[in-house]
């Protein structure tokens, strides 16, 4: 009697085991991507493109687009448990460089229902730190340290027609914001989006970039009054970030 035990153990066992190689009570994972876009309303602004094209923003300025770079970091997805999915490492975007369009972490996820996306439109407080990413350093990526230091959050650099009509150059370009000698201010956007859709197997996020959003809300952005020298100018860096609260959105989710 005690063999026939034994050996009816050793068969639930095997099964078990069988179950487990069969995937059975093993977590599903999936590959997470962000691909990035960029628009001017409904116009697609691509590699291809971006330094064709002539724009028309909300105070009536034609604008042309000669090199468009911004970073994203601090990407999260939210699970419908309440649990938070972080990656690691950070994006810089441009336009001149198809590439770096796409963000591939290393890091799987879970199968299953999400309610959320977040992420950080620059680096926040604790990410800003002076020389930190050679990448970025190398990419001559860095803020001036008299402005606080750092990085920069974006770069759009062009040119438009003043209001007489003759081109004048223009220099978009955001970070921290220097307030007075040794005083600044924190200038990233942090972005949250209630998003519910499940995850089934790999998946590509698109966070899109409505480039007019910058020049249109709250403030209309009028480049014949602010179009250079702009980053040691403290109202127009605080400006560009609460225009910046409405650029982004959460474009198509495809498995």
């Amino acid at each position: 009697m005690k063999k026939i035990v034994f050996l009816l153990a050793i068969a639930f066992a095997a099964i078990g085991c069988s179950n487990d190689d069969d995937g059975n009570n093993i977590p599903v994972t999936a590959a997470v991507s962000f691909n990035f876009t960029q628009n001017w309303g409904v116009t697609e602004i691509t590699p291809s493109n971006y330094t064709s094209g002539v724009y028309e923003n909300a105070a009536g300025n034609y604008v042309s687009i000669d090199r468009l770079r911004y970073l994203i970091s601090r990407v999260e997805l939210h699970k419908a448990d309440g649990t938070t999915v972080s990656f690691d490492g950070y994006q810089l975007i441009d336009l001149a460089d198809a590439g770096s369009l796409s963000f591939n972490p290393s890091e799987s996820v879970a199968t299953g229902d999400y309610t959320g996306i977040s992420f950080v439109y620059g680096f926040n407080e604790e990410d800003n730190v002076n020389g930190a990413y050679p990448d970025l350093n190398a990419a001559d990526w860095n803020w001036p340290t008299m402005l606080g230091g750092g990085y920069h959050f974006m770069q759009m650099d062009g040119n438009f027609d003043d209001s007489n009509g003759t081109s004048q150059p223009y220099n978009f370009h955001n970070g921290t914001a220097r307030v007075s000698e040794g005083v600044f201010e924190q200038n990233f956007i942090s972005f949250d989006f209630d998003q519910n859709f499940t995850i089934s197997g790999d998946v590509t996020i698109e966070i899109a970039m409505d480039i007019s959003e910058w020049y249109k809300n709250p403030l209309t952005w009028d480049l014949n009054d602010r179009s250079v020298n702009l980053m040691m100018n403290y109202l127009a860096q605080k400006d560009m970030q609460r225009n910046g609260a409405t650029v982004f959105s959460i474009g198509a989710i495809t498995q």
